[in-house]
């Protein structure tokens, strides 16, 4: 089976001793390709260097709402110069977060605004995050949803009204390792039978969200540990485990824009 971790966070300081390795493991787990997510300025910075340097690693530059409130035209810019690398492939991560509420709401608002009529300049595909917004996050969408050209809910963990509207707006749906979660995951497993097979992509979000199987053994999730997460999606949705990884790594490839 070819994989396509669609987001990871290879620049995370957990990584520092033994990427190499992690990659390593990634490559004989069939993990071919990953998406390293930029969070912010120096974030997406170094996600961009590492796909330069890295093959079958690529980038997204974007500011993640925790860092909301120190984006600025500045970093804008900075983001936009970094896009034009060729091995940056997506806008994000970008979105409401108002669980924590490390930015103001406001800051979070313009900057997520921001950012999308950005990504649809560009023609970027965008990968976004939302969390506890009440709706906020789909109504700024949906005012924008005709200029983005592509994009995914990165770990969706959401209400099947929100699937449908994601669905709606032509978005892919990210799965976790949360699906493998045996309480947290219920509600997500309940679900995911119900998403076309042409908008599923996996992730790890690593190096967060270890999924069950791993979970015993290490706090650090890993690229390789998407394997587990494609394994038990199918296992829900009762595929073959070969067909639906070929399916998800072409909607990967078609997201992304990168070749398969």
């Amino acid at each position: 089976m070819k994989l396509f971790d669609s987001h990871c966070h290879l620049d995370d300081k957990l990584y520092n001793r033994d990427l190499g390795k992690v990659l390593e493991r990634a490559k004989k787990a069939g993990v071919a390709h990953m998406m390293t997510v930029g969070v912010n300025h120096k974030s997406s910075a170094q996600a961009a260097s590492l796909a330069e340097s890295k093959p079958g690693v690529f980038a997204s530059v974007g500011v993640h709402p925790h860092y909301a409130r120190y984006c600025g035209t500045a970093t804008l810019d900075f983001l936009i110069k970094l896009s034009n690398r060729a091995k940056v492939k997506a806008w994000g991560e970008i979105g409401l977060d108002y669980n924590r509420m490390y930015s103001p709401m406001e800051d979070q608002e313009k900057w997520y605004t921001k950012q999308l009529e950005t990504a649809a300049e560009l023609q970027l595909p965008v990968i976004f995050h939302e969390r506890d917004s009440n709706g906020r996050f789909l109504e700024i969408l949906k005012s924008h949803a005709k200029e983005i050209s592509k994009g995914v809910v990165h770990c969706f963990s959401g209400t099947s009204q929100e699937l449908e509207h994601y669905l709606n707006f032509g978005l892919f749906i990210g799965v976790t390792g949360i699906l493998t979660i045996k309480e947290r995951g219920k509600m997500l497993r309940n679900m995911v039978s119900d998403i076309p097979a042409d908008r599923l992509v996996i992730e790890t979000d690593a190096p967060y969200l270890t999924p069950a199987p791993e979970k015993n053994h290490t706090r650090r999730n890993e690229p390789a540990f998407v394997r587990s997460v494609l394994l038990k999606l199918a296992e829900v949705r009762k595929e073959d485990p070969k067909k639906l990884a070929q399916i998800i790594w072409e909607n990967t490839c078609r997201l992304y824009n990168v070749g398969t």
